[in-house]
């Protein structure tokens, strides 16, 4: 029996979501370093309005992700995993002791920077949901414009990439085929598809200076669905996320397989948690947000003790 920490990508984002973190020391010493890191005012970094920006988001999913599991791991075992959606990643890396909060800090910054730099608008992704991946490769086929697979969240629930009138045609042909959920998603950049290359390979070069170690949490890659342990690998799959297909579904299969009965999702929301329950059947899946602290400490505490 195994735990899983989890942490969420773009989409989950939340006005106010660095405000609503625990007050906490391990807390503010992350929300201090991060304000000490990038130079600013982390008040004004999760405002409605701050959020239309990628680089405000993904900085704020990081910092989430990384106080919340500190303030955790204060107190309770660590997980035996964590994995991380798209920009999840990051947070999950530095958890699992592989990458430094404050370097991350820094790539995650330019990493958004790129991304909403090459696509500024009139990109971004949507999920549609109730139909498999070969009508959904069908439909991509048929389409004109740029347009991809970018996230396999579900095995009916898929995540396309591309320019608004490519997906808004896909969009349409995917209603008249009986999906179930068509949804434009709250981000500007078409992300983990081919249009992300040239600043993959931006990111890539920066990324060369960073020291990376082998992760002392075991690292589930979100686009690959496999483990990482060489911290070169590591490196690879950090800097060309943004342009790889995400494969969660086949992460969250793995965990499974392995042992993982205790999913928790880190801040913000609960996306992930929704999908986990159709994956881990037989355990327990539990958000960070709205849980109780001692809660999820005895929840990875059982898991340890099922595990002796």
């Amino acid at each position: 029996m195994s735990s899983l920490f989890a942490f969420p990508g773009q989409g989950a984002q939340q006005p106010g979501m660095l405000q609503a973190l625990p007050v906490a020391p391990e807390v503010r010493a992350c929300l201090d370093e991060a304000a000490e890191v990038l130079g600013e005012d982390l008040a004004r970094l999760d405002s409605a309005e701050a959020l239309r920006s990628t680089r405000a988001v993904q900085l704020c999913l990081l910092i989430a992700g990384v106080a919340s599991a500190r303030l955790l791991l204060a107190r309770s075992p660590a997980p035996d995993y964590v994995a991380g959606l798209s920009i999840g990643a990051y947070p999950a890396a530095v958890v699992a002791g592989a990458l430094d909060f404050a370097d991350a800090l820094r790539l995650v910054a330019l990493r958004g920077e790129l991304m909403q730099r090459a696509y500024p608008q009139g990109y971004g992704m949507t999920a549609l949901q109730g139909l498999d991946l070969t009508t959904v490769e069908g439909l991509l086929a048929e389409a004109e414009g740029p347009v991809f697979i970018g996230n396999l969240n579900a095995d009916d629930q898929i995540v396309i990439a591309g320019s608004d009138a490519a997906m808004a045609a896909v969009a349409e042909r995917a209603r008249a085929l009986g999906a179930g959920l068509v949804r434009r998603l709250a981000m500007s950049v078409p992300s983990h598809c081919p249009l992300l290359d040239a600043p993959a390979r931006e990111l890539a070069a920066a990324f060369a200076e960073v020291p990376l170690r082998r992760p002392a949490i075991r690292y589930l890659s979100g686009t690959t669905a496999r483990p990482i342990h060489d911290p070169e690998r590591l490196r690879d799959d950090l800097a060309f996320n943004m342009c790889r297909v995400v494969d969660w579904h086949g992460t969250q299969r793995t965990a499974y397989e392995r042992g993982v009965r205790l999913f928790i999702e880190l801040p913000p929301g609960a996306v992930l948690s929704g999908l986990a329950r159709r994956v881990f059947e037989r355990g327990t899946v539990i958000a960070f947000q709205g849980a109780r602290l001692d809660t999820l400490d005895a929840l990875l505490r059982q898991e340890v003790e099922h595990s002796r």
